[in-house]
């Protein structure tokens, strides 16, 4: 079974998994002709991942068989397992539980490419499969979130070899953990600081500065503003914010989710268009499980505000990256935004 185990000097949660040291890809660089000889994610071949947990079917046909438009099936090499409890313990003067949390696969659609050959990516969905796939994701969440075991989720998508991915049919994942991640935390407490101090969310506050300045804004609609962010880590590092102030992603409407969709696919065809089809990942920050504390949860509702980040993976980081905590970003965002807005898509 995996382990957790904290860092002592600054508080960061480590998962140690050796079960994954057995995923595809992990350890060699086979090539593309090796990793596509076979995919169990495509159609035909349900038996050969573990049994669905859930499935978007339109003519209800039998779990595990196809006919699916989204399925969701357990990762068949886990970072943290669903099974068993915590068990919480010391070894001296380290911090250590079980590597208890739950660990899916959204495999997005049953098409794995195109006409031409390509890989498929968000890029070519339609509008129904991207609404599809945001349910999806919503809909793992509240059910997850039932769980009294599991402080966070994070859905999450590695799109090409730089990004991570070991399988190339489009899919994306979720994890659960017992513990809010450090990175998650700091945002958290970043964001109450802000609240306390000014009695506003700082998320609705970037909206509304971000709208005034008009720099950094590469789209928006109705429900959501897609920036540049103002201090962007990355090269084209973007940020898709709603404006309706919500902690919880799950609390999504229907309406929003059919808003999202539609400014994901615009994003990610200026992307692709853009910056030649780029390895990327993005990112779900919602809001953790809330349990009677005292202190932080108080204000949450009022200080915390979901949102995507996009990374394409254009630069590598180097020591001074790892060694301070500081990135280097050759290209400002303001400039980000005007070519990412000037393209037709």
């Amino acid at each position: 079974m995996s382990e957790l185990r904290k860092d002592p000097v600054i508080g960061r949660w480590v998962v140690i998994a050796t079960e994954r040291k057995f995923r595809p890809s992990d350890f060699s660089s086979p090539t593309e002709t090796q990793q596509e000889a076979f995919c169990p994610f495509c159609p035909g071949n349900e038996d050969k991942t573990p049994a669905e947990i859930f499935a978007k079917r339109p003519s209800l046909t039998a779990p595990n068989s196809t006919g699916w438009e989204v399925r969701v099936v357990p990762n068949k090499f886990p970072a943290l397992r669903i099974e068993g409890e915590l068990n919480k313990r010391g070894v001296g003067m380290y911090d250590m539980m079980n590597g208890i949390g739950a660990h899916e696969v959204i495999i997005e659609t049953p098409g794995h490419k195109t006409g031409a050959g390509e890989n498929i990516d968000i890029k070519n969905y339609s509008m129904e499969t991207m609404t599809n796939i945001i349910e999806t994701y919503q809909m793992r969440c509240i059910d997850l979130k039932k769980d009294s075991r599991f402080r966070y989720i994070l859905v999450f998508k590695n799109f090409g070899k730089e990004a991570g991915a070991s399988l190339s049919h489009p899919h994306s994942q979720l994890i659960a953990t017992p513990v809010v991640p450090k990175r998650v935390k700091e945002e958290l407490m970043g964001s109450k600081w802000y609240y306390e101090y000014r009695e506003r969310c700082v998320w609705c506050d970037i909206i509304n500065q971000e709208i005034d300045s008009g720099k950094r804004i590469v789209a928006q609609n109705e429900s959501f503003l897609v920036t540049a962010p103002f201090a962007s880590r990355f090269p084209f590092e973007l940020s898709i914010m709603p404006f309706r102030h919500s902690p919880d992603f799950e609390e999504i409407t229907a309406k929003e989710r059919g808003s999202l969709a539609e400014i994901m696919l615009e994003i990610f065809k200026k992307i692709s268009q853009g910056l030649n089809s780029p390895s990327y990942n993005f990112m779900l920050h919602t809001a953790p499980s809330r349990y009677p504390r005292p202190g932080y949860w108080q204000t949450i509702e009022k200080d915390y505000h979901w949102h995507i980040e996009i990374m394409p993976r254009l630069v590598k980081q180097g020591g001074f990256e790892w060694g301070t905590g500081f990135y280097i970003n050759p290209t400002p965002p303001e400039e980000v935004a005007d070519f990412l807005k000037s393209l037709n898509v």
